[in-house]
């Protein structure tokens, strides 16, 4: 085209590309439609890989990515069908598989047997293709007749080479070459089924592939089950009570701390327990799915903090803290999925009043621990976001709010914990972990343990007694 001169130099077409660029045709909205609706099928299809395989992920480190990158692949789901909704497509047809071979692809990766076949497909196969395709889009588009969809792209790029980049250091850690070995033939039959698609984002001509499933010629079977690495010891101890050392008035703001850290590493089981509520709940709308994926993200941050606390005063929390699992396990083989939600929510409520979370932040600006101050802020403002959540999704099964607690408390008072059993069993011995903790923290404070602190009673005996009594006082 002849050289076109905007007014004094100006950026032309609000500096979103050249004129020469947005003087191409690019793609038609046909063809860009099409492309769009394959990334959000596998925005929404790795979501779901995400959640179905945290609960029984061992790896710490893990279920906290999982969380995260499921909550991203939620947000730009939801974006996407809303580009999709507006280039002249009622009905959306967001539901329907795009292509076999892609969605063979996606069960595939959904049924790795192993977390080394798992993120080895996840990062560098799905991922890295959703990127590959992301890039194609930016660039064969119109950047001014589709440039809501190139900004959406741009956006969604930006987090999925995030969840990239971590992928390669995970696999890099994890993944050796006896492993890649191993999977070597499924890897072929990866690349085939893309291949076969032409493509994520289907751009290419499809190739002719024989293709005959291999892990997931067994359907997928969701497991419960929390799962440990080894880290985590004692999952079943239940020998420390935080919440009646937290609440006592007489113990000092210095000390409440560490359980504060304990409580908030412990809700390593709410992402371990929300999500067999989101992957076992079917048919809701899109928005519930992104709205309790963010919850999920929102607890597993929470988690983190507790990680980050302990870090940041050097406890060694793997041989001093004893992180259990008996929550999520209990409500995940014990509930329904709308059980749970029940308990989660009646559990919220009653986080809200003040002796809750705005207790613990004020228990942190006591402390003199400006980053205990800082985590209860925002754990505080994260809890009423959940409790929003709640009542959006939650509370519509009801009549009354009211209705709608009353059956959390119900279902919460259905869950046994098998304190006696657990112990009879061998599985722990409810060992007081309190007094190791304690030590270790003043150690690093550089001060003398106060002796009543040090001697809380935390025996089995008397937790069980505190819980029949808070159970009594609420």
């Amino acid at each position: 085209m002849k050289t076109y001169q905007t007014y004094k130099g100006l950026p032309a077409v609000s500096g979103l590309c050249s004129m020469e660029d947005a003087a191409k045709p690019g793609l038609s909205i046909e063809d860009c439609v099409a492309r769009l609706k394959r990334y959000h099928w596998v925005l929404k299809r790795l979501h779901y890989i995400f959640l179905a395989r945290l609960t029984a992920e061992p790896i710490y480190e893990l279920k906290m990515a999982f969380s995260l990158h499921g909550h991203y692949c939620a947000e730009h789901v939801s974006t996407f069908a809303k580009r999709v909704g507006e280039m002249r497509e009622p009905p959306l047809g967001l539901d329907a598989v795009p292509d076999k071979n892609l969605d063979l692809f996606l069960d595939e990766i959904l049924c790795a047997p192993t977390t080394e076949e798992l993120l080895v497909a996840v990062y560098e196969k799905a991922l890295t293709a959703l990127k590959r395709g992301l890039e194609s889009h930016i660039r064969d588009t119109n950047p001014l007749a589709d440039a809501p969809s190139v900004r959406l792209c741009r956006h969604a790029f930006i987090e999925v080479d995030d969840m990239i980049e971590y992928g390669k250091t995970a696999v890099a850690c994890l993944v050796d070459k006896g492993h890649r070995e191993k999977m070597a033939d499924w890897l072929v039959l990866l690349d085939d089924c893309l291949a076969a698609a032409g493509d994520l984002d289907g751009s290419q001509s499809p190739a002719e592939k024989n293709i005959l499933r291999q892990h997931s010629a067994k359907p997928f079977a969701y497991d419960k089950v929390p799962k440990r690495d080894e880290r985590f010891p004692d999952p079943y101890n239940m020998g420390v009570n935080a919440e009646v050392f937290l609440y006592d008035e007489t113990k000092p703001a210095e000390a409440k701390v560490l359980m504060m850290f304990y409580k908030r590493l412990r809700e390593i089981d709410v992402p371990e327990m929300q999500a067999s509520i989101i992957v076992e709940t079917q048919g809701k709308p899109w928005d519930y799915y992104r709205d309790m994926t963010r919850q999920l993200w929102d607890e597993a941050r929470h988690a983190m903090m507790g990680e980050v606390g302990f870090a940041s005063i050097g406890v060694d929390w793997p041989r001093n803290v004893m992180i259990n699992h008996t929550w999520a396990l209990g409500l995940n083989t014990q509930l329904t999925p709308i059980e749970r939600h029940g308990v989660l929510y009646f559990i919220e409520q009653g986080l809200m009043p003040k002796t809750g979370k705005r207790y613990e932040w004020e228990v942190g600006l006591q402390s003199q621990n400006a980053l205990s101050a800082t985590f209860q802020d925002y754990d505080w403002a994260d809890e009423v976001l959940h409790a929003r959540i709640g009542r959006d999704w939650y509370l519509k099964n009801f009549d009354t709010p009211r209705e709608g607690v009353e059956y959390g408390d119900k279902c919460w008072s259905k869950v046994l914990m098998g304190w006696k059993q657990w112990r009879d069993e061998g599985l722990t011995e409810h060992r007081n972990w309190w007094p190791d903790c304690y030590q270790d923290a003043c150690t690093n404070w550089g001060i003398t343990p106060d002796p009543e602190v040090l001697a809380y009673n935390t025996s089995y005996e008397q937790v069980r007694a505190d819980l029949k009594n808070l159970s009594a006082s609420a």
